[in-house]
């Protein structure tokens, strides 16, 4: 049975220089013996896949509300994909694969039900008191309202998973929410690799749901320099197939040319950079993870394109406003009496203040859960 110092060995063996190892790690808030057989990011990973929050992602959405149909993208597939591209650059550019793996599963525990427009609904109602938003939440989650252990609250993880979720995405720069996180630092390359492997992730899928639910065509497409390529490849290599299995080839060959594109361009940066541990990764103020300028000028023109013709199209509108509307009343009928709340938030109450307790349970909602609950204060028929 491998031990902890054979793994942290094969670690310093098999990883690269500027590869975050656990035996660097500056461990969890509340110490705790290691794993005989786990490294530590193994055992995030773990306790991360096992919390309710992960597993709420089943029904929580991105572009799509749930009840429009099963077969679109939910958080939780959304989150295995991301983990999935994350874990191939990882291992192509020999970071931890473990702590990218663990970032990655983690990095949208902090969504609320709708999409963005629960998120956007919930900084509005708390603008005065804190505001909201996904990674403080995710950040939040994993420290405080998950509630597995008896000796510590939330699930522990280390220092290094908690700066990748409070970090993702984000410009790096001095903020209260990254109180104890070296705001001042960049953030590791397996943190990086994640915000580009989520970016990645939402892009193409995003691209396929809408070409499944109509709401996008393919003749729309055309004009998009990096999709006529690559359908005009597939087309020649495999003709008479299906638009379906055409689709899915296009998808998935946009999917492994921005990804080699990615792991190419840098091995560049990394030999400019001479970077010879993660520490010096971590002085670089600009990302390191990054695409070349050719593959930046071919994606640019297709997430224009699915802004506009995706993300603002009227159906997608609609079901955000819609969307909005259920957590603004929602809010507002919990905020004018807290008792119709559950009896375990309202303890939150008291140590948290009815507005970030009434905050905190929205944001754990699914979609489902969210329109259940609507349903039962505001229909007069439904069952309370």
């Amino acid at each position: 049975m491998l031990n902890q110092k054979q793994l942290k060995d094969i670690e310093g063996l098999t990883l690269a220089p500027y590869a975050m190892k656990s035996r660097d790690s500056k461990g969890r808030v509340y110490p705790e013996k290691e794993h005989p057989y786990r490294s530590a990011y193994q055992r995030d990973r773990d306790r991360i896949v096992h919390s309710t929050a992960f597993r709420q992602l089943e029904y929580k959405t991105q572009v799509f509300v749930n009840h429009e149909g099963d077969y679109y993208r939910t958080r939780l597939t959304h989150t295995i994909e991301v983990a999935q591209i994350a874990r191939t650059i990882a291992n192509a550019l020999r970071l931890n694969i473990d702590l990218t793996e663990a970032i990655a599963l983690a990095h949208d525990l902090g969504h609320t039900a709708f999409g963005h427009s629960g998120e956007e609904a919930l900084n509005e109602l708390m603008s005065k008191h804190g505001g909201f938003n996904h990674n403080t939440q995710g950040l939040r989650v994993v420290d405080y309202l998950e509630e597995k252990y008896p000796d510590f609250p939330g699930i522990n993880l280390t220092w290094e998973v908690r700066e990748g979720i409070a970090k993702h995405s984000t410009a790096f720069d001095v903020s209260s929410r990254l109180k104890g996180l070296a705001p001042e630092e960049s953030p590791t390359l397996e943190t990086q690799v994640v915000d580009i492997a989520d970016e990645i992730a939402y892009d193409n899928h995003d691209l396929d749901d809408g070409l499944a639910s109509g709401l996008i065509r393919e003749r729309d497409l055309e004009g998009l320099l990096i999709w006529k390529g690559l359908n005009k490849g597939v087309t020649e290599k495999y003709q008479g197939i299906s638009s379906e299995k055409r689709r899915y080839l296009i998808i998935r060959s946009l999917i492994d040319r921005q990804v080699t594109d990615l792991v190419q361009e840098t091995e560049k940066n990394i030999l400019r950079l001479k970077l010879r541990s993660f520490v010096d990764a971590k002085k670089i103020d600009k990302k390191i993870i990054t695409f070349s300028g050719n593959m930046l000028k071919l994606r640019k023109p297709l997430r224009l394109f699915l802004m506009e013709r995706l993300y603002k199209h009227y159906r997608v509108v609609r079901m955000s406003i819609k969307a909005k509307r259920f957590i603004q009343e929602l809010f507002n009928v919990y905020l004018d009496n807290p008792r119709q709340l559950p009896e375990k938030i309202q303890e939150r109450i008291k140590r948290d203040g009815v507005r970030r307790a009434v905050c905190d349970y929205i944001a754990g909602m699914t979609d489902r859960y969210a329109l259940d609950e609507y349903k039962k204060l505001f229909d007069p028929y439904e069952k309370v």
